[in-house]
C-alpha cells in the first residue's frame, strides 16, 4: 500500500480544478477518464496504474452520454478515484472502478444541484443581455464556472488525502468475497460501457469492420492492441475517402442533370 503526500493531494486538487473547468466547458475534452486517470497516475509517480486503471475506466464510461435530465456519474471522480484507489490500496484496477463509484456519484449530485441554483442567476443575466453589457455577463459566466471548478478541488483533495486512511480500512476489512465482487463487476463495466456505444453508434454497413477487428483481437495473438489501432485508423480512412468520393460523384450527376433514381 502507498500513501499519498500533501504536495500530491494538492497536485491532484488542481488536476481536478483544470479538468473540472474543462468538463463545465466541454472545451478541449480533458475530463475523458483515460487522460485523467494517466495524469494522476503521474502524479503519483505511477504512470503504468495510471494508464490501466484510465483505460478500463474510459471503456465504462464510453457509452455514458447525458439523455435529457438524466445523469452519468461523473467522469472525472471516477478517473482519479480508481487510480488512487488501485495505487493507495493495492486492489486490481477492476476492484478500484467499483470501489470509485460512490465518489463519481457524489460529484454528479453536487453538479446537478450547481445546475438548479445557478437559476438564480439567470435574472442577473438577462438582465446584462438586455443592457449589452458584457463585462458583467463575463464575470457572471466567470464566477459559476470558479465555484465549480473549486468544488472539484475541495471535493478531491478530502477525498484522495484526508480519506485516505479511512478507505484504506475500508478496503482492508472488505470481506474476500465482496472484494471478488467488486472485481467481477469493475470486469463488467468495460465490457458494458462499449456495449451502450455501440448500440448508439453501429449501423449496418459498419458492421465487416467490427467483425474484421473482432476477429483480430480475439483469434491472433499478439503483446499489444496497437496493430489493431492501426488497423481501425486505416479501415477509417478508407471509409472517410470512399464516402467522399461517392458525395463528389453524386453532386457531379445532379450538377449534369442525372438521374438514374427511375429508369434501367
Amino acid at each position: 500500500m502507498h500513501s499519498i503526500t500533501l504536495v500530491q493531494g494538492l497536485l491532484l486538487a488542481i488536476l481536478a480544478i483544470i479538468v473540472g473547468i474543462d468538463f463545465w466547458l466541454e472545451a478541449l475534452f480533458l475530463f475523458r477518464p483515460i487522460i485523467v486517470g494517466t495524469l494522476t497516475g503521474l502524479i503519483l509517480g505511477d504512470p503504468q496504474t495510471g494508464l490501466i486503471a484510465g483505460g478500463l475506466t474510459e471503456l465504462a464510461f464510453a457509452g455514458l452520454t447525458p439523455a435529457g435530465g438524466t445523469q452519468p456519474p461523473n467522469p472525472i471522480l471516477a478517473g482519479i478515484m480508481t487510480t488512487v484507489i488501485a495505487y493507495t490500496t493495492g486492489t486490481d484496477p477492476k476492484t478500484a472502478i467499483g470501489l470509485a463509484l460512490p465518489f463519481s456519484f457524489l460529484m454528479q449530485y453536487i453538479i446537478l444541484f450547481y445546475y438548479s441554483s445557478f437559476s438564480f442567476f439567470m435574472p442577473k443575466a438577462d438582465k446584462y443581455a438586455e443592457e449589452a453589457n458584457t463585462s458583467g455577463l463575463v464575470k457572471l459566466n466567470i464566477l459559476t464556472t470558479a465555484i465549480v471548478a473549486i468544488s472539484y478541488g475541495v471535493v478531491v483533495f478530502l477525498s484522495v488525502y484526508v480519506a485516505q486512511d479511512l478507505m484504506k480500512i475500508l478496503v482492508k476489512s472488505m470481506p474476500v468475497w465482496l472484494g471478488h465482487g467488486f472485481e467481477i463487476a469493475g470486469g463488467i463495466l468495460p465490457a458494458v460501457g462499449f456495449g451502450m456505444l455501440l448500440k448508439v453508434m453501429m449501423k449496418g454497413q459498419y458492421v465487416p469492420y467490427f467483425i474484421i477487428g473482432f476477429f483480430i483481437a480475439s483469434f491472433i495473438p499478439f503483446s499489444n492492441l496497437l496493430p489493431v489501432a492501426v488497423i481501425g485508423a486505416a479501415l477509417a480512412i478508407y471509409e472517410y475517402f470512399n464516402s467522399k468520393n461517392k458525395l463528389v460523384k453524386n453532386e457531379m450527376m445532379a450538377m449534369n442533370g442525372d438521374d438514374y433514381n427511375e429508369g434501367i
